[in-house]
């Protein structure tokens, strides 16, 4: 067997389970969902077996309690594939009155509402899982905490292990929990597989429409052509143009788009919106991401050499890795993750904003001091451009590089941190 390798979301399940009557994770196919479920449940309906598929849904109709039977808490995995099993957990953590009764896995969103009778709200808790952060996978060495930062803690020069080459094939790679557990040359097929099944196959089946397969392709590739980038629909039809000689129309864009955010293959960055001194614009366009890098690599038939030739692409590519490893992060530290822009041209990649409250500005460079020294003082630009008289100043600021022999505080009070030692 397998050994397992322990995710943040095991915490975070914990927790909930503890809550909630019933614990909803959803996320990518492949991501880890059903292993992480495994480690607590005491027992499992697997939809996402055929046969046991058939048989449940013949169940559903003569006694659906008969499916809930088993020792708790109970596993529903891919549940969305019998979408009326729903309603029956609800109802039956209802008449239980008690926590830790089911945990429930799903690579789509909620079906429909017209598909469940009750939303689940005050039932069910929900949990976003993601492809395995770098310190997850095992790659990052994390001497440095986020937590810690926000906290106030200073931490010593800590040493990075990572180099150019590394990180070239991490992003290409991805979080995908397989692909950490198998030869280099066989772990990066993991992405290409994946690619292949989205388009091909999950496309077709997430909300029973029929759609293109290749257009869904063109698409993927468009996006990654424009990932960590704030391209509209208007410039990604635009792309997909140049591509595809039949009438597209931006409506159909954003049906695709739409499907592929359904199944957790896109996963947008929203803006920041903070109380601001001046009276700049805020820009409020989403910044297209991946919900792990090697997707857009892989779609795009992108090797670690290919980044490493091409710096440009390669360092924005590189930031759709950090936003992927800081939500994860962010997850652990109730907080979630945006991006800031404005019309005087202040800019943060990302800021992660806790419950409480308190945030940090957190730029994105692949490497180099002249990057970074631009990442720092645009941080600093937003910072002191902040309402203190209305919210808080930063936790703290930090640039978090690819390539850097050491992660360190700055003159300025600016973080460096190499992605190679970060966790949560």
């Amino acid at each position: 067997m397998t050994e397992y390798k322990p995710r943040i979301a095991d915490r975070i399940l914990e927790r909930k389970v503890w809550g909630k009557g019933a614990v909803l994770i959803e996320g990518p196919k492949w991501c880890g969902k059903t292993t992480t479920a495994k480690q607590l449940a005491k027992s499992i309906l697997d939809l996402g077996d055929s046969s046991e598929l058939k048989r449940s849904t013949q169940m559903m109709e003569i006694s659906p309690k008969t499916l809930l039977e088993g020792m708790t808490p109970r596993l529903i995995d891919e549940w969305q594939a019998l979408p009326l099993i729903w309603d029956s957990i609800r109802s039956e953590v209802d008449r239980r009155g008690e926590p830790s009764q089911f945990i429930l896995t799903g690579s789509s969103v909620l079906p429909d509402a017209d598909e469940t009778i009750h939303s689940g709200t005050g039932r069910f808790a929900h949990i976003m899982m993601r492809p395995m952060s770098l310190f997850e996978s095992g790659e990052s060495t994390g001497t440095v905490s986020l937590r810690d930062l926000f906290e106030g803690k200073v931490p010593e020069i800590q040493q990075n292990e990572l180099d150019i080459d590394d990180i070239a094939f991490l992003t290409c790679r991805g979080g995908w929990p397989w692909a950490t557990l198998v030869p280099k040359e066989v772990a990066l097929d993991q992405a290409f597989d994946y690619v292949d099944s989205v388009v091909k196959r999950d496309i077709q089946r997430v909300d029973k429409v029929k759609r293109n397969s290749e257009r869904a392709r063109l698409l993927l590739r468009s996006y990654a052509r424009n990932v960590s980038q704030q391209a509209s629909y208007s410039t990604i039809r635009k792309d997909m143009l140049s591509n595809e000689a039949s009438k597209l129309d931006e409506d159909t864009v954003a049906d695709y788009i739409k499907a592929l955010k359904k199944l957790f293959v896109i996963e947008d960055l929203a803006a920041w919106n903070p109380n601001i001194r001046s009276k700049a614009a805020i820009r409020t366009s989403d910044t297209r991401h991946f919900v792990d890098p090697s997707i857009g690599t892989a779609v795009l038939g992108l090797g670690p050499q290919d980044l490493i030739n091409d710096l440009d692409s390669f360092g924005l590519f590189f930031e759709d890795l950090v936003v992927r490893d800081l939500r994860v992060y962010a997850e652990a530290l109730d907080g979630a993750l945006y991006h800031y822009r404005d019309s005087n041209g202040l800019e943060c990649d990302t800021v992660l904003h806790r419950r409480n409250g308190s945030y940090a500005l957190l730029e994105v460079k692949l490497g180099g001091e002249e990057r970074i020294n631009e990442g720092a003082a645009s941080m600093i630009g937003l910072a002191n451009n902040i309402d203190t008289d209305k919210m808080p100043q930063p936790s703290f600021m930090a640039v978090i590089v690819g390539v850097g022999k050491y992660a360190y505080q700055r003159k300025d009070g600016v973080y460096v941190i190499p992605i190679g030692c970060l966790k949560d």
